[in-house]
């Protein structure tokens, strides 16, 4: 059993031994130096083989706000007022009282209730008489504020009159009530047995470097073995949208059927885009396509199109020799250079029909926008 422990585990269970059986997790990992993670982790794997036992346990500590802080620091606002009371020779009016004391509107009228319910004025008619004949002792609000500024509290180990007095602290909002968990380890019988037949920590090797092995120092490790059937997590990566999936199964069954497909550039000039379809240049027909400019560069090259560009351009000014009349305007070579976003497929028609690659007869397609 001893050999199929991993490092950690073994280290965890000897620390257990020495710990007499049981410790918390935040001591074992503070012991043998491990962080938290590494210790549940080899935890739940001893526990799965009946070693340990992980057991869970939940209290609620107390803890100061910050304005219970202020107050320990500078006393509660009741005694403010108190004090207020003995310098005015033991008799004064709430108001005289709220003038003189200095403290918060808002907190004055909490702080007198204070100050009446502990008993030490008396509220007569407007005015409040001092029932004490000197400054009365810490309460035991008072101790366990000053108790608390040290250190925080679990609420569970106090007995029931200190409970009583984190309840009224809580609703004052002097102190903050959390819960948190604290999970131990102890050994069970079959861990006690197999600590008794002895068991000693072998340092691990995941990982076999070139200095391990001409140094020879790889033998004074144990190889941890790999599980390669074990579980993992599924990934559930991306996939293709189904649209481009049907698009993909067109684009087969065209091939299949004896068609090729045209492929052009996105960034295209005007002149396959609208001049080669015989749209004019200045029309609203252009409109309907919501075409982008390309902002640089703002003009292509149609070096290589000379005669097209040409015959495109008499075509559009007087009709050619197509017995059209054309649009009659005056046509730009320029703008016909224009760069702009392809606004629709039919422009690799256009470049198909002018390319060399162009076979007659042929069927061509293309899945463009």
């Amino acid at each position: 059993m001893s050999s199929e422990l991993r490092e950690n585990e073994q280290r965890i269970l000897l620390c257990l031994k020495r710990l007499g059986g049981s410790g918390k997790v935040e001591q074992i990992s503070e012991i043998e130096n491990l962080a938290h993670a590494a210790v549940m982790r080899a935890a739940l794997t001893l526990s799965e083989k009946g070693l340990i036992k992980i057991r869970e346990s939940r209290f609620s500590v107390i803890e100061l706000t910050d304005e219970g802080r202020t107050y320990v620091e500078e006393g509660l606002p009741e005694r403010k007022l108190l004090a207020t009371v003995m310098k005015a020779g033991g008799k004064i009016t709430i108001e005289e009282l709220a003038d003189k004391a200095g403290l918060d509107p808002r907190l004055f009228p909490i702080a007198l209730g204070w100050l009446i319910r502990k008993g030490w004025v008396k509220l007569d008619g407007k005015e409040l008489r001092l029932i004490v004949s000197s400054e009365p002792e810490e309460g035991r609000d008072e101790r366990l504020l000053r108790l608390l500024y040290r250190r925080s509290l679990v609420y569970e180990e106090l007995d029931d009159e200190l409970k009583a007095t984190v309840n009224e602290l809580k609703r004052r909002r002097l102190v903050r009530v959390s819960e948190e968990y604290v999970r131990s380890l102890e050994l069970t019988d079959r861990g006690w047995k197999l600590l008794k037949q002895g068991l000693k920590v072998s340092r691990e090797l995941t990982r076999l470097k070139p200095e391990l092995i001409v140094t020879g120092k790889w033998r004074e490790y144990r190889f941890v073995k790999y599980n390669v059937k074990a579980p993992v997590p599924t990934v559930w990566g991306g996939k293709k949208h189904p649209y481009l999936r049907f698009l993909d199964e067109m684009r087969k069954k065209l091939v299949a059927m004896g068609f090729k497909e045209m492929k052009g550039p996105t960034v295209e000039s005007n002149f396959f885009n609208f001049d080669a379809l015989f749209t004019p240049q200045d029309h609203p027909a252009r409109e309907i396509f919501d075409i982008y400019m390309v902002k640089e560069p703002e003009y292509g090259d149609l070096s290589n199109y000379k005669t097209i560009l040409e015959n495109v351009k008499e075509t559009h000014e007087n009709g050619w020799i197509t017995g059209s009349k054309g649009w009659r305007y005056k046509f730009s070579i320029k703008d016909s250079s224009r760069l702009i976003l392809r606004g629709h497929g039919t422009a690799l028609s256009v470049r198909m029909l002018i390319s060399d690659e162009l076979e007659v007869p042929g069927k061509y397609f293309s899945i463009v926008r």
